[in-house]
């Protein structure tokens, strides 16, 4: 069963300390902890463990990616 995490649960997914790289897009969390451009937790100005939902829109690849990346869970409602 995926877990739902809420956005404060999200927020420790940083992608820092040893921490995974999780980002939520449209309610859906992905790992982005093996992506290169993701390396440290961060991205464009974007850091992991929040919603990118509205950030992804403005790059230039899109939603497209987010195919490739492994679902870890849902993000609460």
């Amino acid at each position: 069963m995926a877990k739902t995490f809420t956005l404060e649960e999200l927020k420790q997914f940083n992608g820092q300390n040893g921490q995974p790289a999780y980002v939520a897009v449209d309610g859906v969390v992905y790992d982005v902890s093996n992506v290169g451009p993701w390396a440290g937790g961060k991205h464009h100005g974007n850091t992991a463990g929040g919603d990118m939902s509205e950030a992804i829109t403005h790059s230039p690849h899109g939603k497209a990616v987010l195919a490739k990346l492994p679902v870890v869970g849902e993000l609460a409602k």
